[in-house]
């Protein structure tokens, strides 16, 4: 019988944990420092019965019809649209910005001269970085671009990243382009779904397997021992597969400097009414040290239920090592991924460490590109564990 130990019950590590499971009939330990399961998809409902997303807003958008297939084993799942709006100037923008955006920032006599500019430009292209319409060379289309740089995107960055914009890699600063159409989706996505029962239950669901073993509140790193001969213990027996999900500098106890990863400090405030915002999203780029607030309760499939209405703040803040934090995205530039990429040369020297993940793998991934990813990760777990097995 294979020891397999899978650390982290967010996506990366629960998909990967079930496939173990259910594909390879293979028993699996999976450790979760945290008191609950789903990782930063955690939601619950607070006193008023609205379900919170606790970790922030997460929304199942993805191109794969696959994706949603799969989770719909474990939990039904309701069509919900990504929509958001963004506080500039004391006006609510329509975000991502598209040509009502245009119309809204501008006036109309302008934006009847740029939004002809921006459909012969990018014709055919659904979605343009605000990067490149900012160095575009019409001083029309550049101009704007530069407008949403400075009143948006450079603000919110500064609150959520704390370093100079022009260090960050160019993956996090294209993550929300502009659409050159008046499509109102946040996500140029066909597939956007809630778990009905919320994340708490779909994780639930996809862990109860007789193969699979949980432990909450457990810090895989006080049980984990790194022999000279590259061989891992855990709990004093030997390991024959490891998969981390959790922040890779931690594993190998920071030996080369520490990798940064920025955190979040949310606060809940309850109001006695039906509703307060226009969406139920709204990006906040030059509100004084938050960066987002969400009406949790217009995101529920059944908010009639609910008794007035409650409001999530996000303020970015540094992840510090044990203080109780959660890290919730690597901060990337090309310093910090040289040094990751000196944590990764130490894990492969583990032949049996799999790395899995946002924290781990020092990604910025989405949560369907973090899911298709652990399939892929457990493909290559298989022919590892296959191939060790015929080696015996």
């Amino acid at each position: 019988m294979k020891n397999i130990v899978v650390v982290g019950a967010g996506f990366s590590g629960v998909v990967i944990a079930r496939q173990l499971a259910e594909v390879l009939n293979e028993k699996v330990l999976l450790v979760e420092k945290r008191p609950h399961v789903a990782g930063n998809m955690y939601d619950e409902k607070d006193e008023h019965g609205i379900l919170l997303h606790k970790y922030g807003p997460h929304v199942l958008v993805t191109n794969y019809w696959s994706i949603i297939k799969y989770l719909s084993r474990f939990s039904p799942l309701y069509q919900y649209t990504v929509k958001e709006i963004s506080l500039i100037d004391g006006k609510y923008i329509r975000l991502p910005f598209n040509f009502e955006s245009v119309q809204q920032l501008i006036g109309g006599e302008k934006a009847e001269i740029l939004i002809n500019k921006l459909r012969k430009e990018f014709y055919g292209q659904a979605r343009v970085p605000v990067l490149k319409l900012a160095t575009h060379p019409d001083k029309d289309i550049s101009s704007f671009g530069n407008l949403l740089f400075e009143k948006a995107y450079r603000t919110y960055c500064a609150k959520q990243w704390d370093v100079p914009v022009e260090t960050l890699d160019k993956t996090i600063m294209e993550r929300v382009p502009m659409a050159m159409s008046y499509d109102e989706r946040y996500m140029d996505k066909d597939f956007q779904y809630l778990p009905v029962a919320g994340y708490r239950v779909l994780f639930e669901q996809m862990l109860k397997h007789p193969n699979i073993t949980v432990r909450l509140n457990e810090d895989a790193l006080d049980h984990l021992q790194f022999k000279e001969d590259k061989s891992i213990l855990y709990d004093g027996k030997k390991v024959d597969c490891l998969v981390y999900t959790g922040a890779l500098d931690e594993l190998f106890n920071l030996k080369y400097g520490e990798l940064p990863y920025r955190s979040l400090r949310i606060t809940y405030e309850w109001y006695d009414k039906e509703r307060v915002f226009p969406q139920e999203i709204v990006s906040c780029p030059q509100a004084e040290g938050y960066t987002r607030k969400t009406e949790y309760r217009y995101m529920m499939q059944n908010s009639s239920e609910c008794h007035g209405t409650t409001i999530a703040t996000e303020y970015p803040t540094a992840y510090i090592k044990k203080s109780g934090l959660t890290p919730f995205y690597p901060v990337i530039t090309e310093e910090t991924k040289t040094k990751h990429q000196l944590y990764c040369q130490e894990a492969t020297s583990y032949k049996c460490i799999f790395l899995c993940g946002r924290l781990a793998e020092f990604r910025y991934y989405n949560m369907d590109d973090c899911i298709l990813h652990a399939f892929n990760v457990f493909e290559k777990i298989k022919t590892y564990l296959q191939n060790k097995q015929e080696a015996l």
